[in-house]
């Protein structure tokens, strides 16, 4: 009966270091795509998402939105950034 045992303790291991690597990457990939602590950089592809979603809002941006909560996920401060 031990061997089941190991099976689920590695899953839930796996599962464990895949959600912990998510939380590591999550402000480097946000920052790549240009969703930064100081806002979203020009000419990036968060540019390219605020403007599309301002234009199909009639000019702003919708509260709740993947843009919006992609830019309050950014602005979020990391170790590496500057206080």
């Amino acid at each position: 009966m031990l061997f089941p045992l190991f099976f689920i303790l590695v899953t839930f291991g796996a599962a464990a270091l895949g959600a912990g690597g998510a939380v590591v990457a999550a402000p480097v990939v946000l920052g790549a795509i240009g969703f930064t602590s100081v806002g979203i950089a020009a000419g990036s592809v968060a540019a390219s998402m605020m403007s599309t979603a301002a234009v199909a809002n009639g000019g702003g941006i919708a509260a709740g939105s993947l843009v919006a909560v992609l830019q309050s996920a950014g602005k979020i401060p990391t170790l590496d950034s500057p206080s």
